[in-house]
């Protein structure tokens, strides 16, 4: 798993945030992926406002859609 925070989505801090939230809830749903994938997440600003069960939500319909390939 790969994570691009840009810089146009703010200073370090808030960019920090944003990958340290997306790189927890992936983290919880590695488990059903299998293996060799390579994903590389590049997140928006929604991020930081989203809920934790949105997040998961979102990161478990890549992870089918992966499965469905």
């Amino acid at each position: 798993m790969g994570f691009t925070v840009p810089r146009a989505l703010g200073r370090a801090v808030i960019r920090n945030r944003i990958r340290r939230r997306l790189r927890e809830v992936v983290r919880r749903k590695m488990g059903a992926l299998d293996q060799g994938w390579e994903i590389v997440f590049n997140p928006r600003r929604s991020v930081l406002t989203a809920g934790v069960a949105d997040l998961e939500r979102e990161v478990q319909r890549l992870i089918e859609r992966c499965k469905d390939s």
